[in-house]
């Protein structure tokens, strides 16, 4: 588990394959590993790796295909920046909001522009993941959580002040640019729990007629 705070930015080192699988060398900047034992949890760019193996500024992590193929880590080439975070522990400030680190899918900035000293990103979400994110409501972009400050269909708008900026990549985001989206896990269970008895149903789904039967919707 994580809290989106964003505890230094990192790079790729090297990227070996392994049978289908990817080993990732990540150098771990400014990031203190000195409480960091094998098999601790590190979130890159909001993906969960385990620490595989330790060295003095960095670890590796296997990375799957599930993993490669659902994020953008399956796109970055040595070199690339990333946002990396250590697991929480019982003392840890709570800044930003859950964040598993399980990515629910990969989003597009559409538009990038200055509003006063900070940033406005508009981010276009897959069709299948709008559902989950309201105005003012958590989102984890790359690992940083976030505040969505508005939503229209599929598109969602971020306001990212100077210090974030300088302390993530999402300084770097420019119009085109692909970044890994977990949607707030509150918004998951409630969607699995409205479900009731219809969840054990293959392909089971929240419609609009179950919408209607709990009292979300009127006709």
């Amino acid at each position: 588990m994580f809290t989106g705070i964003i505890q230094a930015v990192g790079a790729i080192a090297a990227i070996e394959a392994r049978g289908g699988d990817s080993r990732y060398r990540i150098q771990t900047g400014k990031l203190d590993l000195s409480d960091v034992v094998l098999g601790d949890s590190i979130a890159v760019n909001g993906v969960c790796l385990t620490a595989v193996a330790l060295e003095a500024r960095g670890f590796s992590a296997d990375v799957s295909q599930e993993t490669l193929q659902r994020t953008t880590l399956g796109g970055l080439l040595p070199g690339a920046p990333v946002n990396l975070e250590k697991a929480v522990t019982p003392s840890t400030r709570l800044g930003g909001h859950f964040v598993s680190g399980h990515v629910d899918g990969v989003a597009q900035v559409m538009d990038r522009r200055m509003v006063g000293r900070s940033v406005q990103f508009t981010v276009r979400l897959p069709p299948n993941l709008a559902k989950y994110v309201a105005e003012k409501g958590s989102i984890g972009v790359d690992g940083v959580s976030l505040t969505v400050n508005g939503v229209h269909g599929a598109d969602f708008e971020l306001n990212i002040v100077p210090h974030t900026l300088d302390e993530t990549i999402c300084g770097a985001y420019r119009v085109g640019t692909e970044v890994n989206i977990e949607v707030d896990i509150i918004a998951r269970y409630l969607e699995r729990l409205l479900l009731g008895d219809r969840a054990a149903q293959p392909a089971a789904g929240v419609t609009h007629e179950l919408l209607m039967q709990q009292g979300f919707m009127k006709e």
